[in-house]
């Protein structure tokens, strides 16, 4: 899965800067107006590549993961709710 989000990452901050060069070298030539807009779709790219890039899957056990203290553990198992305190 990481490797598949990865890819879309890069995928997508490559057509942010396609868009961006190609909107300022070459179409600006013809249409200065759709440069613009190319732009502000480049502009908007960026951060939902990063929330992609970020998400975190089924699978994926970030912030889940036991820190090795069995007292931190339990306490936060406890307000997570998956263990009830006894």
């Amino acid at each position: 899965m990481y490797a598949r989000r990865r890819h879309i990452y890069f995928g997508m901050m490559t057509a942010c800067l396609v868009l961006f060069v190609g909107g300022w070298a070459v179409v600006r030539l013809w249409s200065t107006p759709v440069a613009i807009a190319m732009c502000m779709i480049a502009m908007v790219i960026p951060p939902v590549a990063a929330m992609i890039a970020n998400r975190r899957g089924p699978e994926d056990r970030w912030w889940d993961d036991p820190s090795g203290d069995p007292q931190s553990d339990e306490w936060w198992d406890e307000l997570d709710g998956k263990r009830k305190h006894s």
